[in-house]
């Protein structure tokens, strides 16, 4: 095998694992598209078995820009999930803002001055 043929196998491999790419992305978007019916992604399906390449092509240009849109909300509802399990994680705050909450509490008649102590010793052990 002379070095020729050797590029020549890389940038085959290459364009394998692209198109295996492409296609996994193309099916990815059929089942998120919602107003697309369950008819219509066999038909898409079914063409992408037989007809691989140029159906893939012809996806992407038909529907590349509602392919991005898609993509773009799922990685907003992902961040937002994101962004409360953190916010849910982290807790409320810093000691400080867990004690203010707690005084705020006793000041209130919410809780008595042991429950208040607890929940002081509990945000400045933690």
């Amino acid at each position: 095998m002379d070095f020729w043929s050797l590029i020549a196998w890389f940038f085959w491999v290459f364009v394998f694992v692209a198109y295996l790419m492409v296609l996994f992305s193309i099916l990815g978007d059929l089942f998120r598209d919602h107003t697309l019916n369950g008819w219509l992604k066999a038909v898409w399906i079914i063409f992408l078995i037989f007809v691989p390449f140029l159906t893939a092509l012809i996806y992407l240009i038909a529907r590349g820009r509602g392919m991005t849109e898609r993509s773009m909300e799922q990685a907003k509802e992902l961040r937002a999930q994101q962004d409360a399990y953190i916010r849910a994680t982290a807790g409320g705050g810093s000691a400080a803002d867990d004690i203010a909450k707690a005084k705020s509490l006793l000041d209130s008649g919410a809780i008595s001055q042991a429950e208040f102590d607890a929940l002081k010793a509990k945000a400045l052990a933690g």
